[in-house]
C-alpha cells in the first residue's frame, strides 16, 4: 500500500482523539452499522480530498464499512492532523496523502497520487479534486459515476463549471443540505473560529470592534459568537439582501474600505478573492488582527501586504508580523489560511457528525442512481436531509409531534375554508 504521511508511530495517538470525537458522532455511527450489513459501496473505488482530521477519520471508516476502496489527501496544507493520518494508514489500511504543512508541490503531488487510483467516486472539500481531474487528468472521466463536495467555495466552483458545459459527471452539493450548511457552516465555524483566533493570538475578544467579511452561514455564525463574547461586530457585504440582513440582526454594516480603519480583528468568510488588499491593510490600525476563515487563503491580498512591509516574521505560532514603513503592525494568522483549522482543530465533532452523515449518504445515493443524472450540480435529496435530522434529535433524546389524519387532510386540500 503506498501512502505518504509524516510518522506512522504517531497512530495510537490517533487511535486515542479518533475514539473520542466518535462519541459525539451518534448519526454517522448508525449509518455505519448499517453499511457494515448492507455494503452499499462495495468494490467502489473512492477518492477523497477533505481536511484529514479526527472527524473524517470517522467517516472514512464509515465508507470503508460499506465497502468502500479509498484513498484520501488532505484538502489543506494545514488542515491535517498527522496524528489521524497515521492512524488511517496502520488500523484501517486506507492510502493517505497528507502531511501538516505541505508545500503547494507537495500537496498537488498528493492529489494526483489519489487520481492514481482511478476512483469512480470522487469527495471534495473545495473542488481541487475535481478541477484537477477536468484540468490534467481527463483520462479518469470516463471511469467516474459521480462525486460530492463539502464547501460553499467548491459548490461556487462546481455551479460555474456546470453553467459553462464543462462538468464532465454529476455532483452533489452536500454543502446545501440543511443539516450540512445550517449546522456545520453556522455553528461549527462560529465556534471554531473563534476557537482558532483565540489560541493563536490569547487575546481578550470583549471590548474590540470584530469585523466580519460577509454574511453567508459560515459569518452569521462568526458574528453571533463574537457578539456573544462581548465584541462590537461590524460586517461587510456585497449582497443587499444579505446586508440588510446583518442590520436587522442588530450589527452595524459598512464597506470594508471604512471597517479597515475601526477594526480591531477581521476574519474573511467569503469564497472570493482579495476581500482585504493592500489599500485596505495600509489604513488599519497598528496592531490589527487578520484571519480568513473561508476555504482558501486567497481572501487575504497577502502578496500585497509584504510590498508595503519593511520586515515580517514568525512572532508566535500561527502568527506573522508585518511592519509597515510607518511602523505600524499587522499580525495575519495562520498563514491567511482556515484559521480553525490551522490553529485549531476545526469544527466540534457533534457538528460534523451531520455532514459526514451527508456525506456518506450522498455517496450511497450516487451509487445506486448515477445513470439517471445528468453532469449538473444536485441539492442532497431532502429525505436524505430530513433522515439525517431525524437521526441526530433521536439520539439526542428530543421528540417531536406528527400530522393527525385529520391536519394532513386539511393541507393536502383546498376545498376547506378557514
Amino acid at each position: 500500500m503506498d501512502y505518504d504521511i509524516k510518522d506512522i508511530n504517531l497512530a495510537d495517538e490517533g487511535k486515542v482523539s479518533v475514539e473520542w470525537a466518535n462519541k459525539s458522532m451518534p448519526v454517522l455511527n448508525s449509518i455505519k452499522k448499517r453499511f457494515e450489513k448492507e455494503k452499499p459501496l462495495k468494490g467502489v473505488r473512492l477518492g477523497a480530498c477533505l481536511h484529514v482530521t479526527t472527524e473524517t477519520a470517522s467517516l472514512m471508516e464509515t465508507l470503508k464499512a460499506g465497502g468502500a476502496d479509498i484513498s484520501l489527501c488532505a484538502s489543506n496544507p494545514l488542515s491535517t492532523q498527522d496524528y489521524v493520518a497515521a492512524y488511517l494508514v496502520k488500523y484501517h489500511e486506507i492510502p493517505v496523502f497528507a502531511i501538516n504543512g505541505e508545500d503547494t508541490e507537495t500537496y498537488y503531488r498528493h492529489i494526483n497520487s489519489v487520481l492514481d487510483g482511478k476512483p469512480a467516486l470522487t469527495m471534495d472539500d473545495g473542488a481541487d479534486l475535481v478541477s484537477t481531474i477536468h484540468g490534467q487528468r481527463r483520462e479518469l472521466i470516463e471511469g467516474i459515476i459521480g462525486g460530492t463536495e463539502e464547501t460553499t467555495t467548491g459548490v461556487i466552483r462546481l455551479k460555474a463549471m456546470a453553467e459553462k458545459g464543462v462538468l464532465a459527471f454529476p455532483l452533489i452539493a452536500v454543502n446545501d443540505a440543511n443539516t450540512k450548511h445550517m449546522f456545520d457552516n453556522r455553528y461549527g465555524t462560529g465556534q471554531s473560529t473563534i476557537d482558532g483566533i483565540i489560541r493563536a493570538t490569547n487575546r481578550l475578544i470583549a471590548g474590540s470592534t470584530f469585523v466580519v467579511c460577509g454574511y453567508g452561514w459560515c459569518s452569521k455564525g462568526l458574528a453571533l459568537r463574537a457578539s456573544g463574547m462581548g465584541a462590537n461586530v461590524v460586517v461587510t457585504e456585497i449582497n443587499p439582501m444579505s446586508a440588510l440582513e446583518a442590520v436587522m440582526d442588530g450589527y452595524r454594516v459598512m464597506p470594508i474600505a471604512e471597517a479597515a480603519k475601526i477594526g480591531d480583528f477581521f476574519c474573511t468568510l467569503t469564497g472570493d478573492i482579495s476581500v482585504i488588499r493592500k489599500e485596505h491593510f495600509l489604513t488599519m490600525k497598528n496592531g490589527a488582527i487578520v484571519a480568513n476563515s473561508g476555504h482558501f487563503n486567497v481572501e487575504l491580498e497577502i502578496e500585497g501586504l509584504k510590498e508595503i512591509s519593511t520586515y515580517t516574521g514568525r512572532i508566535r505560532n500561527y502568527i506573522d508580523e508585518y511592519t509597515l514603513e510607518d511602523g505600524r503592525c499587522i499580525y495575519i494568522l495562520g498563514e491567511g489560511r482556515l484559521v480553525n483549522l490551522a490553529a485549531a482543530e476545526g469544527h466540534p465533532s457533534s457538528v460534523m457528525d451531520m455532514s459526514f452523515a451527508n456525506q456518506a449518504l450522498a455517496s450511497e445515493y450516487l451509487v445506486k442512481n448515477s445513470r439517471d443524472l445528468k453532469n449538473i450540480v444536485y441539492s442532497v435529496p431532502e429525505d436524505i436531509d430530513r433522515e439525517i435530522a431525524r437521526l441526530k434529535l433521536e439520539s439526542m433524546g428530543i421528540h417531536i409531534d406528527t400530522l393527525t389524519p385529520e391536519q394532513e387532510k386539511y393541507l393536502n386540500s383546498w376545498e376547506i375554508g378557514t
